[in-house]
């Protein structure tokens, strides 16, 4: 078949996140499987208007802030060139509205809404955008077939009034080949690691305040940021303002082969995100054999087996985040059981079983659109 997916972002974006690496992992897959695959994303500094990675081709127009305008006519261009079995939208922010103009099967994947999660990183008139064009999707998409990556962002739609029988979870998973899949040798001192981008929504800055009543109770504590992002001053500043500046560190971009040993080495890895679509940091962090206390969260609570791989926390409650991560740090066979139960867990997900699923669906649809 012939795939045409459009995303903001490719996987060489610096600001990709886990969407990308959603996309990247399963159709760099499909693509090997000798099918041939098309990206339309967004320009960035110093990326090339055509190249191919990992038997993908990758088309980039216009910048990551008005590459939406870009995308009707340059989608009708490739498609012209190519002719498309199925155009899917990978929709990453705000959504493309094709199915107003694609006439072709066609496919939306969706990770989550932004909601009003999206104040916490955009201004009032931007967030309102956002706001406005998820509220007009219900209008355009919805009798179109989506991909979602877990039950939370099925939820979602469900509540806003979709029809859950357009609907298929396919899930995120992780590089299986990255990690041992084994508890390693942790740290001397009690660490707790972060592992994400440093972005406000994010809400790193609870971690720190948590990590600051931590101290008090387990004085040796050590905390490990990884990760860039805009919101990095800021967090470093409330650092030095809770007085834990020196048992933080932040690391900044790390390859991924420190992410892996990092991980590894840390007593438990925290995800405090507000809203996500999934939680791929915290797989990762399992199959490194390493537990997560994640906030129960839309998304996040996903990729949370409670009891097994790790905890879940009331969002936004600082206190039994830090309860949370005493627990760990102060039960050695709390932490060792919770340690191996990570391993466990993360076997059970492989972007191998996700980009099958996904072709599935992808040649269902197809296969339906000709009869």
């Amino acid at each position: 078949m012939k795939i045409l997916v459009v995303n903001w972002q490719c996987i060489a974006n610096p600001f990709g996140g886990g969407a990308e690496v959603h996309f990247h992992e399963i159709f760099k897959r499909i693509a090997a499987k000798n099918h041939q695959v098309v990206l339309l994303a967004s320009m960035f500094d110093g990326a090339k208007p055509y190249e191919i990675i990992d038997g993908i081709e990758v088309y980039r127009v216009g910048s990551r802030s008005f590459f939406n305008f870009h995308v009707k006519k340059n989608v009708k261009k490739l498609d012209e060139k190519y002719n498309f079995d199925i155009i899917i939208d990978d929709i990453n922010k705000i959504p493309f509205y094709m199915p107003r103009y694609v006439k072709k099967p066609f496919l939306a994947i969706s990770h989550h809404f932004f909601g009003t999660s999206i104040f916490r990183e955009a201004s009032l008139p931007a967030g309102m955008y956002v706001l406005i064009a998820e509220y007009l999707m219900k209008f355009i998409y919805r009798k179109s077939p989506f991909a979602v990556v877990s039950q939370s962002t099925l939820d979602e739609f469900v509540e806003k009034g979709y029809d859950k029988k357009y609907f298929s979870i396919i899930q995120n998973a992780i590089d299986v080949d990255k990690f041992e899949f084994k508890v390693g040798e942790k740290e001397s001192a009690p660490t707790v690691a972060y592992f994400g981008r440093l972005k406000k929504y994010k809400s790193v800055d609870h971690l720190l305040r948590a990590f600051a009543i931590v101290k008090k109770s387990v004085p040796d504590a050590k905390l490990h940021i990884l990760g860039r992002g805009d919101f990095r001053p800021a967090l470093e500043k409330l650092a030095k303002e809770l007085g834990i500046e020196d048992a933080t560190t932040f690391f900044g971009f790390v390859s991924e082969e420190d992410k892996v040993l990092l991980l590894s080495r840390a007593w438990c890895v925290v995800n405090t995100s507000m809203k996500e679509g999934w939680g791929i940091t915290n797989i990762e962090a399992n199959a490194a054999g390493t537990p997560v206390i994640s906030a129960n969260s839309p998304g996040l609570r996903d990729s949370v087996k409670v009891g097994q791989s790790g905890m879940l926390y009331k969002y936004g409650n600082i206190e039994e985040l830090a309860d949370a991560i005493k627990s760990l740090m102060l039960d050695n066979a709390l932490l060792n059981e919770l340690s191996e139960g990570s391993v466990a867990w993360a076997k059970t997900f492989s972007w191998d079983k996700s980009a099958s699923e996904m072709l599935e669906l992808i040649e269902k649809i197809v296969g339906d659109s000709a009869t």
